[in-house]
């Protein structure tokens, strides 16, 4: 007898982001599962055929429970039965009392179960179930008393297709998502290599193989992992476990074009030495479906070119690794020099100016950014504070003018800090942001304004 289950998440679980991995969590369950189009965080999953894996439908059930518990996600519901609907509607039933796991015996006893099932947790139109609350219809069984043509010309399609659905006269066969057969490709070198060259035209030949499958499946390339098996049993800092090399090369964009990916391959090669040659070479890709888009047409070309950069920026992380290209972002710390760190980066975004409006040099606005109250330039420029990672003292030279001072004082938990902020301007129009460090009686330089 052919089963099927109802598995619902809440809260959290139901947000778009995370339903993937739900999806691929339940899918170590079984083999075929779909995520509902209609009601985001439901699933229903295929329960036949699994005895020989496990005891019965409910230590299976229980298992699906416990494996998304330790995901994260508490609020979880498992209706194992026999129909789409009748699933459905147990589960959610299952939500507005204390068990979390239902597990169903016959098509008999699953009728009788949805048929219990409010309306109003079926997450139906507001506007419907109190139309339907005036008819004293509440429940799903009192719901299939109505006649389904009279049900179609007074609450209209919707209500209709409900009718058929919680009446069995509607009920598809699962539709179960397939995952794409991986991007994968494999050459076997007759003598182990080492010559970069040769490396190199292998893998031309297997990235070609993957841009073609890609373009089949209307998808572009986003990563490529090398996998290089070496020759041998060297076990030094060259070789990964059980003799692997692997390295991840990321174009700036997706793409399909082979000599913007062969760069990149070709730059990872060259910065990598290989104690032992490559017996076998293993490219895997990683793609995402992208719209068609025909470039050129009716296109505001930027003054500045972001692609180029983007694409500058992964050759060097090709050839220094993903780490050698870095920015900062803002982090919870009490000093400025505690407020960023730094984080891999992977495009360039537009930036975004900040206008520094002219005013005072000797002007305090508390309400306003620190950087609205530096000291007035003349001229309204884009500017940009740059802060020191180890503050200095502060070089020798006259203020002519400052702005200040801004306080930050505490620390009391490790060593008490109270130190005074300004923006100022030297003699020789440099703008720095300077700070008098209370306790140490000392003046130090925290960056510089440009």
């Amino acid at each position: 007898m052919d089963r099927m289950a109802c598995v619902e998440v809440r809260g959290a679980g139901a947000r778009a982001d995370n339903l993937d991995a739900v999806a691929g969590r339940l899918s170590q369950f079984s083999p075929d599962v779909e995520p509902s189009r209609d009601a985001p965080g439901v699933f229903w999953v295929n329960a036949s055929g699994l005895s020989h894996l496990y005891r019965s439908p409910r230590h299976w059930a229980e298992r699906i429970a416990a494996a998304l518990r330790a995901d994260g996600h508490r609020e979880t519901t498992v209706a194992v039965g026999f129909t789409r609907f009748g699933t459905y509607a147990v589960a959610r039933r299952l939500a507005s009392t204390e068990r979390r796991i239902a597990v169903i015996r016959d098509r008999a006893g699953e009728r009788a179960l949805a048929g219990k099932a409010p309306l109003d947790r079926l997450g139906l139109d507001r506007a419907l179930i109190d139309s339907l609350e005036k008819l004293g219809v509440r429940t799903v069984s009192a719901f299939l008393e109505l006649p389904a043509e009279g049900v179609r010309r007074r609450f209209g399609p919707d209500a209709h297709l409900l009718h058929r659905r919680a009446s069995g006269d509607l009920n598809p066969p699962l539709q179960p998502i397939r995952s794409p057969e991986p991007l994968l490709a494999r050459h076997d070198f007759d003598q182990p290599e080492s010559d970069v060259t040769r490396l190199l035209f292998a893998a031309k030949r297997l990235v070609d193989r993957l841009l073609a499958a890609a373009v089949e499946r209307r998808e572009m390339l986003v990563e490529l992992t090398l996998h290089l098996r070496l020759d041998g049993s060297f076990t030094g800092t060259e070789l990964l476990a059980g003799g692997v090399r692997t390295e991840v090369v990321r174009p700036a964009a997706p793409t399909l074009d082979i000599a913007q990916l062969m760069t990149l391959v070709r730059l990872r090669f060259e910065s990598i030495a290989l104690e032992r040659g490559v017996v076998d070479l293993r490219v895997a890709g990683r793609s995402v479906r992208t719209a068609a888009v025909q470039e050129g047409l009716f296109v505001e070309r930027p003054p500045r070119d972001l692609s180029a950069a983007n694409r500058a920026l992964a050759r060097v992380r090709a050839r220094f690794g993903d780490a050698a290209v870095a920015r900062a972002r803002l982090a919870e710390g009490h000093l400025p020099e505690a407020r960023f760190a730094w984080e891999p980066v992977h495009t360039i975004p537009l930036p975004a100016s900040v206008m520094v409006r002219r005013g005072s040099a000797g002007a305090r606005d508390d309400t306003a950014p620190p950087v609205s109250a530096a000291v007035a330039v003349g001229r309204d420029v884009p500017m940009v504070r740059r802060v020191y990672a180890n503050p200095h003292p502060l070089p020798a030279g006259h203020v002519a003018e400052r702005a200040g001072p801004y306080r930050i004082a505490g620390g009391w938990w490790r060593m008490p800090v109270s130190r005074d902020y300004y923006f100022a301007r030297m003699r020789n129009d440099d703008l720095l942001w300077i700070y008098y460090d209370r306790a140490r009686r000392r003046w130090c330089c925290q960056g510089r304004v440009e």
